[in-house]
């Protein structure tokens, strides 16, 4: 099977296209956000507010996005979040700028940045699946999250110099030029309008798509897993590691970090473009603890070379996850309810992040960072244990086409 295939197509060219201009500005974002944040109050608990806010709205807002996804064309759901997303990093980008930016008003902004995606979300996950026959579905996550990565390296590792270089207001700025742009090419992306039954109310639909989610004990298992996985995750890396990064390797170098850990990623797209394997969840879910390689050292010893391989080898499993992940939902959802059992997916897996991000700095105060982070990498454990206890995720087949 040539892995280029799913190239052959426009509307993936497109989609594609479109995610990596928006994942080079995004990649900055984390990067300019944080350190706005702790140049304005010097308070990490401040920083987990604001991230905690934008993560809270896409909560709130992710099933009622996975409903308008499967009624609405879904390049047109993406055309119009990434535009509002944009305006809203405008909007930071020019407080910072204009040294007007307080925490309230960051804080709406990535509230208002949250609900553009929870729309964005489901319907991209969803759209993939109409842009490429299902035979090479999983070419086609590969290819799609493999220029996203690099997206993401380029971005961090620009984001890191520009920040420390220039300030955090044009790393948003970027970022919501990126978003912009990116709604230029999914306005391009042309696919077939999927046939589906008149819905009902929306009260319906959202029943009919948690009937599909919970029907599948392999499904439910692991997004109740990444709840904890995440919040454990998010609330360590993007709150504290800024905070240790800040002390111990300087913010250029913890841009270099996070560009490792994705370049982790990029290899491990190339990795599953090759490999062929039949329990193709129960691989991923393995490599999905490779996080705890940057948690650890990060609490234990925060040195620049530690950290870099620790964060490519996380990244490395962590991909071969996330396309197994998206894979497995493509060949065994039926596609009208594709994008309401997505939505589901993230509500469960990023319920729990505003906890961990809003926590992080309570917690870290209260018992030190290193044990914080430690504590973090224990979480991430358990809970991957916990899915391998699952019949249905340790036989789960991958089923090409």
């Amino acid at each position: 099977m040539n892995t280029l295939a799913p190239l052959r197509y426009p509307p993936f060219r497109y989609l594609a296209a479109g995610r990596v201009i928006t994942t080079l500005g995004s990649a900055m974002a984390p990067i300019a956000l944080a350190f706005a944040v702790l140049d304005l109050t010097g308070s990490v608990t401040a920083l987990g507010l604001v991230v905690g806010t934008r993560s809270l709205t896409n909560v709130i807002f992710l099933l009622f996005g996975g409903v308008v996804a499967d009624r609405l064309p879904r390049q047109l759901v993406i055309v119009a979040s990434s535009t509002i997303a944009g305006l809203s990093q405008l909007g930071a980008a020019l407080l910072v700028l204009g040294h007007q930016a307080s925490v309230p008003l960051l804080a709406t902004l990535a509230g208002v940045n949250g609900i553009a995606a929870s729309f964005s979300f489901p319907a991209t996950m969803a759209l993939v699946a109409q842009t490429v026959p299902g035979e090479i579905r999983r070419q086609a996550n590969a290819l799609n999250r493999l220029g996203v990565n690099t997206a993401m390296i380029i971005g961090a590792a620009v984001g890191g110099i520009l920040v420390a270089a220039y300030g955090s207001g044009w790393g948003l700025a970027i970022d919501g030029l990126s978003f912009l742009a990116s709604a230029g090419c999914f306005a391009l992306v042309r696919v077939p309008v999927a046939t589906r039954e008149p819905g009902g109310s929306t009260l319906h639909e959202l029943r009919e798509g948690w009937r599909e989610f919970i029907s599948r004990t392999w499904v439910w298992v692991v997004v109740v897993a990444f709840c904890f996985i995440n919040a454990a995750v998010v609330g360590g890396i993007q709150v504290l590691g800024p905070a240790v990064a800040d002390h111990a390797i300087g913010r250029r170098l913890w841009g270099l970090v996070l560009a490792a850990h994705t370049a982790g990623m990029v290899v491990g797209a190339f990795v599953a473009l090759r490999w062929k394997v039949r329990r193709l969840l129960l691989v991923g879910m393995v490599c999905s603890a490779g996080d705890v390689l940057l948690l650890v050292p990060l609490g234990v010893a925060p040195h620049i070379g530690v950290l870099v391989v620790g964060a490519f080898v996380g990244g490395l499993g962590l991909e071969q996850f996330g396309i197994a992940w998206e894979t497995s939902l493509q060949e065994h959802i039926p596609p009208d309810r594709l994008a309401r059992v997505y939505s589901y997916d993230a509500l469960g897996s990023f319920i729990a992040i505003p906890l961990g991000e809003v926590s992080a700095g309570p917690v870290a105060q209260l018992i030190g960072t290193g044990p914080a982070l430690l504590g973090a990498a224990g979480i991430v454990l358990v809970a991957v244990g916990g899915t391998l206890l699952s019949r249905q995720v340790r036989t789960l087949e991958h089923r090409p086409g």
